[in-house]
């Protein structure tokens, strides 16, 4: 993973007084809100992932077991004893309700993934690396070359 550190390149000129939208720093920060508001349903897919595949262990291993068989389950952070009968229908729906809350973040993550696409290409954000086979210049020297504008906006180079 990259660090948090951007570069941002602002218009040389500051004629006028007046912005006509954010600054390339609050631009840069709500860049960096969205990426880690992404990173972070990411991570917690993954989380519920593993819980998924651990479920799915558990209930296979209890199928082959005799139904009146004691087992222990952690209900709420206490063990409670149990018979293998009662336990596995409650992993399966547990099972399924996992899988859900993961396909709803799924979605949410495809969903700020196109915000934060729609949010690059608004206010000419690129990354660190990116770009650079196509025209090798970096924000700070294609803005200078027309004259301290860019075209798309802010022109931000966020790592």
């Amino acid at each position: 993973m990259a660090a948090n550190s951007s570069t941002v390149s602002k218009p040389s000129n500051n004629t006028g007084g007046k912005q006509s939208g954010p600054s390339a720093e609050q631009v840069v920060a709500a860049f960096q809100r969205m990426r880690s508001e992404q990173r972070s349903m990411a991570s917690k897919a993954a989380e519920l992932e593993m819980e998924i595949n651990e479920h799915s262990l558990v209930i296979e291993t209890l199928k082959d077991v005799d139904p009146t068989r004691k087992c222990f389950r952690l209900v709420g952070g206490v063990l409670v004893e149990r018979t293998v009968k009662e336990v596995l229908p409650a992993l399966g729906s547990n099972k399924e309700q996992i899988s859900k809350i993961v396909e709803s973040l799924n979605t949410q993550m495809q969903i700020k993934g196109r915000e934060l696409t729609e949010y690059r290409e608004k206010y000419n954000i690129r990354l660190v690396g990116e770009g650079e086979e196509g025209q090798g210049k970096s924000a700070a020297s294609s803005n200078a070359g027309e004259g301290g504008r860019s075209k798309g906006g802010a022109g931000v180079l966020v790592s």
